[in-house]
């Protein structure tokens, strides 16, 4: 019921207390196009993410973003965890609800009906959806391609769809916080960027049921499994961000000669270039694009790599800071 928004205006601007109305839902009625007024300058967002790690592990004040722009990477934490345990809690995701289901059938049912009464019921509300069918189509597709470079006529060519609807369909995935699209890194360091966001699903383990991937084993054994992982900690980061003292922004890196890091994230001229690799046993070729970053900026870049293993391991010299870092860090 956006119309709700104009009463919330009026009565804002007639008591202006602060705190005076809370407003959830599972979209953002903001962006509706029912809704009439924005509330700009009346209200605050805060995106609530699935649960990270931290918070499952009763850490929630444990902020990785803070730890790395205070101390740098001499400032994180990380116990040793078990690989198969980490898989295992990257399969099962952050959904709270998930958490409490031991079964893979049971989990499979609950994210079938997260799908149909969730996600297809809001993106009625949210926008213009003529065709559900076409949309849960597009959405079998997209699926798939987790941080993978958004090319929008190669999606609407597969889905049988015009670009436009494309556009919208990925609109109201983002109103619904079902998907995340990144944008491009750039600065006058080259000028050969490309500029094409990268999209990611928002959670590892819906990520994972929409594979068929049920369990570590299957995780580990998967060609899907670097999409995963990577997922999995775009999303820990999106969730650190969002908590964060420290203002940041997060970016990825790609040039046309297709050197890539997976994401940048940036304060003013502090730079920590990430890379991600799900094995469990790190060399310096892993490093060769983030060095070749660190040769072209101008800024302070430090190099990380987040791997499978159990220790932080320097790679850097006596220029620039480079680290192996476990995924046990998330934890």
């Amino acid at each position: 019921m956006p119309e709700v928004l104009e009463g919330i205006k009026i009565a804002v601007d007639k008591e202006g207390k602060n705190g005076t109305f809370l407003l959830t839902g599972s979209a953002n009625v903001l962006e509706m196009k029912k809704a009439k007024d924005t509330l700009a300058g009346r209200i605050i967002e805060i995106p609530m993410w699935p649960l990270s790690q931290k918070e499952i592990h009763h850490k929630p004040d444990d902020n990785l973003i803070d730890r790395l722009f205070k101390n740098g990477v001499d400032g994180l934490r990380c116990d040793r965890k078990p690989l198969d345990e980490i898989s295992a809690a990257i399969v099962g995701g952050g959904y709270p609800e998930i958490l409490k289901i031991d079964s893979p059938r049971g989990r499979s049912l609950w994210y079938n009906g997260y799908i149909s009464t969730y996600i297809e019921r809001d993106i009625r509300d949210v926008g213009e959806l003529r065709d559900i069918s076409a949309f849960i189509r597009f959405y079998n597709i997209i699926a798939p391609r987790s941080c993978g470079l958004l090319n929008k006529s190669d999606l609407a060519s597969d889905a049988n769809l015009s670009e436009p609807t494309v556009n919208n369909y990925l609109s109201m995935l983002e109103m619904i916080y079902q998907v995340s699209l990144l944008g491009a890194y750039s600065s006058n360091v080259s000028k050969r960027f490309v500029k094409s966001p990268k999209m990611y699903l928002t959670d590892s383990g819906l990520f994972c049921h929409l594979l068929g991937i049920t369990s570590a084993e299957e995780l580990n054994a998967s060609s899907h499994k670097g999409e995963v992982v990577e997922t999995f900690v775009y999303s820990e980061l999106l969730k650190h961000i969002s908590y964060a003292q420290t203002a940041v922004q997060i970016y990825h890196y790609r040039t046309n000669d297709k050197k890539e890091i997976d994401f940048i994230i940036q304060k003013g001229d502090i730079l920590f270039a990430i890379e991600v690799k799900s094995s469990q046993s790190i060399k310096k070729e892993a490093f060769k694009h983030i060095i070749d970053f660190q040769n072209k900026s101008k800024q302070q870049v430090i190099g990380i790599v987040i791997y499978g293993g159990d220790e932080i391991i320097p790679f850097g010299d006596e220029h620039y800071q480079r680290y192996a870092v476990p995924l046990a860090v998330f934890f």
